[in-house]
């Protein structure tokens, strides 16, 4: 979003967003294409990294949880965010050339190396957000060294089922022929959000909803395609779940079309390391339709890192995040607070 400023016959260009969210923006060479890597905070704080689903960015799928101040405060305290972007996906993106190969998740994954490898970072906490949260949890399969923790919200991890597939065929037909259209959007929000948010005849839909769909006008059809495309062929990992040793906390809307995945997937965990939360009255993207339910559940998450919340009263010293800093003790589900057993929240109406 650009605004003119007309001032004795001069006009000035200014971008909205970057300058209201305050973060950098960095475009990373990898041996697929550039990838934009937004960075908020201290960078000599512990990384975590975000990854959004399909067809989203940083502003449309982490907004809400990253402007919710508590949990602003909570995690900016702690962390240096490192927002990637799928290829194609940030903010004012040019189409990328339909001659370029298009890229598998597992070059997706590995560029998510090369981008810690770029800033000089070692292993880090991942926060992504379904196709998003496939892509992390396959960077951590491959990567174990990298990551500490994982935070996964309505997350894939099988193979698309014959349904998720011809949706997803369809959907990229819609991109292909017609590009961002109106139908298309649609297909998106239904993806994205619980039909509370998104209205009915009689009730308008949602401001995160009406925003989003002013986002969703921004991208590139031939960009979503491709991310599109990667993950309808995406391999079933299911078999690599258990050989995780990192903490995972997973987060699922009851009314997400991937909620009976998320319940796989928590399944195939190990349930030393692994707690749900399931959140009532709420589509997929829980970052921005119920973004306080996630609160205290990371709360919890990140006191077994020796994490804690910030006093708003005193000074924010640097977090102490560090394999060393982790007990024992503390890598069980009870240890947070969480029960095996989905949590239930529910938003107050």
């Amino acid at each position: 979003m650009a605004v003119a400023m007309d001032d004795s016959n001069e006009s000035v260009s200014v971008n909205m967003e970057k300058i209201y969210l305050g973060g950098k923006e960095h475009h990373v060479p990898t041996g697929r294409g550039s990838v934009s890597v937004i960075i908020y905070g201290d960078q000599d704080k512990p990384a975590l990294i975000t990854y959004p689903d399909l067809a989203l960015n940083h502003m449309s799928c982490f907004q809400g949880l990253f402007f919710w101040p508590e949990a602003a405060s909570m995690l900016l305290h702690n962390f240096c965010i490192y927002h990637i972007c799928p290829p194609g996906h940030e903010l004012g993106a040019a189409p990328i050339c339909p001659d370029d190969p298009a890229p598998s998740v597992n070059d997706l994954a590995d560029q998510i190396l090369e981008v810690l490898n770029y800033f000089g970072i070692g292993a880090v906490m991942c926060m992504g957000v379904t196709a998003g949260a496939y892509i992390l949890t396959l960077f951590a399969m491959k990567y174990r060294e990298r990551v500490l923790g994982l935070i996964l919200v309505s997350p894939l991890c099988k193979a698309p089922s014959w349904s998720e597939w011809f949706y997803n065929k369809v959907m990229s037909n819609l991109l292909y022929f017609y590009g961002m259209s109106g139908l298309l959007k649609e297909f998106l929000l239904q993806r994205y959000f619980s039909k509370e948010v998104r209205g009915t005849a009689e009730v308008p839909e949602s401001d995160i909803v009406q925003a989003c769909r002013r986002l969703l006008d921004e991208r590139q059809s031939i960009n979503v395609l491709r991310f599109l495309q990667a993950i309808n062929r995406r391999p079933d990992i299911t078999d690599g779940l258990k050989r995780l040793r990192c903490r995972t906390l997973v987060f699922v809307g009851e009314n997400s079309p991937f909620h009976s995945e998320a319940l796989h997937m928590i399944s195939k965990l190990d349930k030393r390391y692994s707690a749900l939360v399931e959140v009532q009255a709420c589509g997929s993207v829980v970052t921005e339709e119920q973004p306080h339910a996630m609160l205290i559940p990371m709360e919890y998450f990140f006191m077994g890192y020796g994490l804690y919340k910030p006093c708003p009263f005193s000074d924010s010293p640097r977090s102490p995040l560090s394999p060393s800093c982790i007990s024992p003790e503390l890598l069980s589900p009870e240890s947070m607070g969480l029960k095996l057993k989905p949590i239930k929240t529910r938003m107050s109406l």
